[in-house]
């Protein structure tokens, strides 16, 4: 009787994650659908901190401000790759404020494509992305009907 080793890689390992969330945050800045990409790297990070692969670290200052003048936005450390989620309001209370972004501060280059970052968290997630149009037909023009007086249609 011989055993036969099977080779079993988990692809769902935190560096492997951490770098598609990098790939997914790169890309989501100039996609078609960027809520769908963003909204990946959030469920993934929050799941991440849930099993202790990912920490809160603190509060930044957010660099695009969405409707006010200042907003904060929490930072958290996942492997070597560090990543920027909406706070909720316990993050206000819980976590450190650590002032303003250290522009000097990079996360490390990958190079992962697009299709194989979602891949990977949609199934670490169990997200779908569902395809939409983009551009939805717009009805056709009918001219309209004019009725000779007294006439009814």
């Amino acid at each position: 009787m011989t055993s036969h080793k099977v080779k079993t890689t988990n692809p769902l390992t935190t560096p492997t994650l951490a770098k598609a969330i990098f790939t997914v945050n790169r890309h989501a800045k100039t996609a078609t659908n960027p809520k769908f990409l963003y909204l990946l790297k959030k469920k993934a990070l929050l799941k991440m901190i849930v099993e202790g692969r990912a920490q809160k670290t603190g509060l930044h200052f957010s660099n695009n401000p969405k409707y006010s003048q200042q907003q904060s936005d929490v930072l958290v450390s996942c492997g070597e790759y560090t990543f920027h989620i909406p706070p909720c309001k316990e993050d206000f209370d819980k976590l450190p404020h650590l002032g303003s972004l250290d522009q000097n501060k990079r996360n490390p280059r990958t190079t992962m494509n697009l299709m194989q970052a979602k891949k990977i968290l949609q199934e670490y997630t169990g997200m779908k992305e569902y395809q939409t149009n983009a551009s939805p037909k717009q009805p056709r023009y009918n001219k309209p009907v004019f009725k000779p007086l007294g006439q009814s249609y």
